[in-house]
């Protein structure tokens, strides 16, 4: 059994996650300061209470909660990065997490909260809403909203006909795999990724459709992977509209909050239009993070209920990177990062769910972490998950 992570993949992550004030509506006056440049103070105040910052839709719950019963045993990991060993009381608060959470065969084994954090308080997600947003869009063509991911990206955005996205599919979209250019350097003010966010709301096309449309081709569609966080919102603007008028944060609830029986509300940050954000900001509690990988974890099925359409979760979770760039290590799915034995869904500062199929074992973490992404910081979430990993499965 392996019980590390890729640390070159991890770093590679981490340094592709960060989604500064990309297109969402503060609500306070004056509006707060970028989520990036947060005091360590603000991060835990506002994390657990994002709804008081931004604008949000809110994601039901349903009249039942999935238990997740205790197991017999408790695990109490010891962490060792480099020459120095913690408890895991003392990882957690040294390095920020406020909470962590592993669930094998069914059973939690480690359930632990830090640095004043409450079971029942939220957290924000930062990119793991990316994965939600994916296994929605496979939620929408087992529905028949989406005819397949086959489809132009113009069939639901025909604002981007003429574009670098016309003769895009949606499936190009979700792999990242479009050949339009982006910059995704956050230290750039001119960046993309900088620049998307800047466009006002005036109520005519939405600000991010209007920038991407303006963008242009630097490879054929399906011959290059390259992070786009604004690709993950176009896809979360696509799906709103093959939902015909029913918001992402509807959906969600009826095809999973509901049904799966999370334990609270959540909620997901919307953009200057309104619209929930594809690439970013959910806020859950960590039980119904853990809940997400469950339900990956058994396949997309709730009571006996295929809410995927066959196969969806092994295609989401595989390496769609071309082979050029696959020898070389890079990995990534429909908005889930594959590993070579399960497959994860993470966001800066120290947010994942990460999922190890073959040992029927389910970890979820939050943090306030001090970077959004460093190696170093890397190194010890690398340690931090193959503890945890090894103590639950009983080494």
């Amino acid at each position: 059994m392996k019980t590390t992570l890729d640390l070159t993949a991890i770093a590679a992550v981490t340094l592709c996650l960060a989604s500064p004030a990309l297109a969402q509506k503060p609500i306070t006056k004056p509006p707060v300061a970028s989520i990036l440049t947060w005091t360590q103070k603000q991060q835990l105040e506002r994390y657990p209470a994002i709804e008081k910052v931004y604008e949000v839709a809110t994601i039901k719950k349903g009249d039942k909660v999935r238990e997740l019963p205790l197991a017999a045993t408790q695990i109490d990991p010891k962490i060792k990065v480099g020459a120095k060993t913690s408890t895991l009381d003392t990882f957690m608060t040294n390095n920020r997490v406020t909470g962590v959470i592993a669930i094998k065969d069914g059973n939690i084994v480690l359930e632990k909260y830090a640095l004043g954090r409450k079971p029942t308080d939220r957290w924000t997600s930062f990119s793991v809403a990316k994965s939600v947003t994916a296994t929605l869009i496979g939620a929408a063509v087992k529905d028949g909203y989406i005819t397949s991911i086959y489809d132009p990206v113009t069939k639901y955005l025909p604002e981007l006909e003429g574009s670098a996205f016309d003769g895009v599919s949606l499936r190009r979209l979700m792999t990242m795999t479009t050949g339009v250019k982006w910059n995704e350097d956050y230290a750039n003010p001119k960046s993309d990724v900088a620049l998307a966010g800047f466009a006002p709301w005036t109520g005519g096309v939405n600000p991010l459709v209007g920038y991407m449309s303006k963008l242009k081709r630097e490879a054929a569609p399906g011959t290059k992977w390259v992070y786009k966080t604004g690709e993950t919102d176009l896809a979360g603007l696509a799906l709103g509209r093959a939902l015909a008028g029913k918001g992402l944060a509807q959906y969600a609830s009826e095809k999973l909050w509901a049904p799966f029986g999370m334990e609270q509300d959540a909620i997901w940050m919307v953009d200057k239009a309104g619209q929930e954000r594809g690439g970013c900001c959910m806020s859950m509690t960590l039980r119904d993070y853990a809940r997400i990988g469950l339900f990956m974890l058994g396949g997309g099925v709730i009571d006996g209920k295929k809410i995927l359409p066959d196969g969806w979760v092994e295609d989401a979770t595989a390496n769609h990177v071309p082979k050029a760039q696959a020898d070389k290590g890079a990995a990534y799915g429909y908005f889930w990062w594959p590993m070579e034995d399960g497959y994860r869904a993470v966001g800066i500062f120290g947010q994942g769910i990460y999922v190890f199929p073959e040992e029927n074992l389910v970890i979820a973490v939050n943090s306030a972490m001090v970077k959004a992404s460093d190696r170093a910081q890397s190194q010890k979430t690398q340690a931090f998950i193959g503890a945890i990993r090894t103590a639950a499965n009983g080494g």
